[in-house]
Order: structure tokens, then sequence, then C-alpha cells
């Protein structure tokens, strides 16, 4: 098994502690979530717990910094990086075409039941020229589809926020890979290598980081 150590050690003063929700230290919900539920305190904290033990288990992690993605929103260094959440409302999405950074129309998202529940996450990279927003955002989203018995929602939609260069791009990929994973079931195969799978550990050393939750609804 590999181990990927934090290469700057258990700092109280340079991460946030995984139970602390710091508004200066996450970044500011942009346009994929505006009109839904932004989840924020308790909720945001629960979401991103899950997130966590999702990543953790997928391998989703940061070369940069060599540590779990969920760790980013914590890292008091870049604190307008990192992920927010918001609970899809259906009678929003139609208003929301064209902000993920794709002219409005030109590729609708994935239609869901009335009934369905769908989570949105933004990420939002330490820099616009972020080369690892491609693999990161669909890692993530291969965590949060592909163990979709491990929580409460029925799709969790991903995209990079427009202030990456090339979020278009990147978007419309994730949402053709969303298409996919709605109309057949099944997650699409890894075109770039992207989440190969590696049985991979990921030592935070987080203060107070958290044993991994089993339990199915985060909130």
């Amino acid at each position: 098994m590999v181990s990927v150590p934090s290469p700057f050690g258990p700092d109280e003063d340079t991460f946030d502690a995984y139970d602390e929700f710091v508004p200066e230290h996450v970044p500011v919900p942009g346009e994929f979530l505006d009109g839904h539920r932004v989840l924020d305190g308790r909720r945001h904290l629960a979401v991103h717990r899950l997130a966590r033990e999702l990543f953790e288990e997928r391998a989703v992690y940061d070369m940069t910094f060599g540590y779990n993605l969920a760790r980013l929103n914590g890292d008091t260094r870049h604190p307008n990086a990192g992920y927010r959440y918001a609970v899809e409302d259906p009678d929003s999405v139609a208003k929301a075409d064209g902000t993920d950074g794709l002219p409005a129309g030109a590729d609708d998202l994935p239609e869901m039941p009335d009934d369905a529940r769908v989570l949105r996450a933004e990420f939002t990279p330490t820099t616009a020229f972020c080369p690892q927003s491609d693999t990161l955002t669909k890692g993530s989203f291969r965590a949060w589809n592909g163990l979709a018995g491990r929580h409460e929602f029925d799709l969790v939609r991903v995209r990079v926020a427009q202030m990456h260069q090339r979020s278009a791009p990147i978007n419309a990929a994730l949402r053709e890979m969303e298409a996919t994973y709605v109309e057949t079931g099944e997650m699409p195969e890894p075109s770039d290598g992207a989440n190969s799978g590696l049985d991979t550990e990921i030592d935070d050393g987080v203060p107070g980081g958290p044993e991994p939750d089993r339990s199915q609804t985060p909130f």
C-alpha cells in the first residue's frame, strides 16, 4: 500500500480542523450553485466529511500538496480554494443553464426525476491555471457517484469554477460523464487515467481528523 503523507505536518495554524467551518477560508459559492440551497455550517461539514472519506477510498488527492483533496478546504494558505456544495432546487435547474462555463443551451443538464435528491459540488482550484483541475473533478465525480450507496443523493453533479481558464471544456466533459451515468446507470470508463484506482492511504495529519464515517446520510 502506498502512503502519501502530508509534507507540511499537523500544523494547527496552517489547517482548520475538520469540525470547523470558517467562511473566510472556503470559496464563495459560484454561479453553478446560484439559486440552489448552498450548504454552510454543520451541513457543509457533514457533506465535506463524507467527501473526505470517499476521496480517500478512491485516491482523489492533490499531487502538488500530497494530501486528500478534501483537505484543501481547510488549508489557510489557500482560503479561496476547495469545494462548496448545494442541494439542487429542481425549479432552478432550467434557469441555471449556461452557469458552468458553457453557452446557454449548448448542452442541457441530464434530467432527473422531480423527487430525485441531487447535490451540486463546485471546485475552485488554487489558481486559474491549475493543471490538475480536470483530473481532480473527474476523480471527484467518480468517487461521489461510484460510491453512491454511501450517501443519500441520487446524483452528485461536479463542476470546476468559471475562474479556471479551461472551465468550459472541463465542464463539458463532466456533463458528458454525468449524462452517461444518468442514462445507463454505469460509470464511464476513464479516458485520461483519472482515478486509476491506486491502493493509496492518505495520511492527512489534521488535528482532530475524524475516523471514517459510515453513515448513509450526511445530515
